[in-house]
């Protein structure tokens, strides 16, 4: 018996393979198209990478050569700018550099105000006695330095009168024994006379000397300084005249009380040499108030004048309740604060580096805001002399003026941080200018956040470090490429409002 096998002709089965396998992917479409397509564009993503990357190396190895890597200008997208438009825009070569990785610390900003350190930027000058004013050497608003003469008061306190008269009778009582001792002692090695009488005079000597001691340390209470009790036992004079200098901010000195005839410095302080602007034993004092006049009778204790040393100020920054913690962690991290003061001209003056001092333990129940200080030293901006020879100071930061803090809250490392005026902006488009030989190239980025100062853009591949960008003038540079190109100019365009 013969078996007979059908054989199906090769065409059959290759048109029956394809049949089915149409049948199949089109069954299955919605499993395999998507991976496809995902395949598809990471390996198109992946050799352009590569390729940017490897002209951007080539382009470092040689010296920035845009046309050793082939790069060509899209004149839509270029503008060359000549030496006159690069002065007008102010890209000097210090604001045409290379892109850097840094570290971007983002920041909250809080109102603020200059304020006086406690304790330390006022000196009140008071006079120990009662007295009239003979004569006020110091002018309201004058700098003077420590140590120079400010009043001059004639004494009529009846105490420290009494206090002087007693201390130089005492004295006086004292000179009597002692010679007397000094005799009887002679005396009583001869026998003519006992010995229990140069012991009584001796007894009475002791006690002269403890009330004595005890009637300088009156003397001390009323103000007196050891010198003075010293010179009134000396000359045997009584203190009729008291001289008031200025006191020293961070030491007290007996010599803030002086008897007359002794040296007297006058009023004035004389300019520092180069190089001691910032010695704190340099910086004057500014009467700032001055409550005396010639003539007038003043009590012990009464106020005569108040000196103020701006040179170490504070300042007063407002935060919220709710931003403590970072002011917190940012004071013990010790990372530096800015400070931001509004100039005419819609400019501003920013001072970087300051330093948290402190944080206060109480939120303002009716504000609702903590108070925290920033140290400020401050600088001397202005010198004038009168015709009378008196000197005023003009300081640069005064007590009562309005600025913003910028304090640190995060740390990103790695970054590309611009400046705000780096950065245009059209539409949703964010834009930068990198240099391409004569040509600033637009190139459009990826802004990952920023602030009134600083820009981060992203590290996605479309600038590298070295890239050399305009750090200024992107707004009037789109604008500009936009005249070119015929279209319309935008006066906002790169704004914010």
């Amino acid at each position: 018996m013969k078996l007979h096998i059908l054989r199906i002709p090769p065409k059959v089965i290759g048109w029956t393979v394809a049949i089915v396998t149409a049948i199949t992917g089109f069954v299955l479409r919605d499993t395999w198209i998507p991976a496809t397509e995902a395949w598809v564009k990471g390996t198109i993503a992946g050799q352009r990478a590569s390729a940017s990357h490897d002209e951007h190396a080539a382009e470092a190895a040689g010296g920035h050569d845009h046309g050793s890597h082939g790069h060509e200008h899209n004149e839509a997208e270029s503008l060359e700018l000549s030496e006159k438009a690069l002065r007008n825009l102010g890209l000097t070569p210090e604001f045409v550099q290379p892109v850097e990785l840094t570290t971007y610390r983002r920041c909250i900003t809080v109102p603020a105000v200059v304020a006086e350190r406690p304790g330390r930027t006022r000196l009140q000058v008071a006079t120990p006695m009662t007295g009239v004013v003979m004569h006020v050497h110091a002018v309201e608003g004058e700098a003077v330095e420590p140590g120079s003469l400010l009043f001059q008061i004639r004494l009529t306190h009846e105490d420290l009168v009494l206090a002087q008269t007693q201390f130089l009778q005492t004295i006086g009582e004292l000179d009597v024994e002692r010679r007397e001792i000094a005799r009887l002692t002679d005396v009583t090695q001869s026998g003519a006379v006992p010995r229990t009488r140069l012991l009584e005079r001796e007894y009475a000597k002791d006690k002269l000397e403890a009330l004595l001691s005890a009637q300088r340390e009156a003397l001390r209470l009323h103000g007196l300084s050891e010198a003075q009790v010293d010179q009134i036992a000396r000359d045997r004079r009584l203190l009729r005249e008291l001289q008031v200098f200025a006191p020293s901010t961070d030491e007290h000195s007996s010599d803030e009380l002086k008897l007359v005839g002794q040296v007297i410095r006058p009023v004035g302080w004389q300019a520092a040499a180069p190089g001691e602007a910032k010695n704190k034993a340099a910086a004057p004092l500014v009467i700032s108030d001055l409550h005396v006049h010639k003539g007038q009778s003043v009590a012990a204790g009464e106020t005569l004048c108040v000196l103020s040393d701006y040179s170490d100020l504070y300042i007063e920054g407002l935060a919220f309740e709710q931003d403590a913690r970072s002011i917190a962690a940012a004071a013990s991290r010790k990372w530096p604060v800015a400070a931001v003061i509004e100039q005419p001209g819609n400019t501003s003056e920013t001072m970087d580096g300051l330093q948290i001092v402190r944080l206060s333990n109480e939120v303002d129940a009716d504000s609702r805001t903590l108070k925290f200080y920033v140290r400020l030293p401050n600088e001397i901006e202005s010198l004038t002399d009168n015709v009378d020879g008196n000197r005023f100071v003009g300081w640069r930061y005064r007590p009562g003026q309005r600025l913003q803090l910028r304090i640190p809250v995060e740390e990103w490392p790695d970054q590309i941080v611009l400046p705000v005026d780096a950065v245009t902006k059209e539409g949703a488009e964010f834009y930068v200018f990198q240099q391409n030989g004569s040509h600033f190239d637009r190139v459009s980025v990826h802004v990952k956040h920023r602030d009134q100062v600083s820009v981060v853009i992203a590290n996605d591949g479309t600038l590298f470090p070295d890239d050399v960008v305009a750090l200024r003038g992107a707004h009037q540079m789109q604008m500009a490429l936009k005249n070119k190109s015929g279209g319309g100019v935008d006066p906002h365009a790169g704004h914010n409002h």
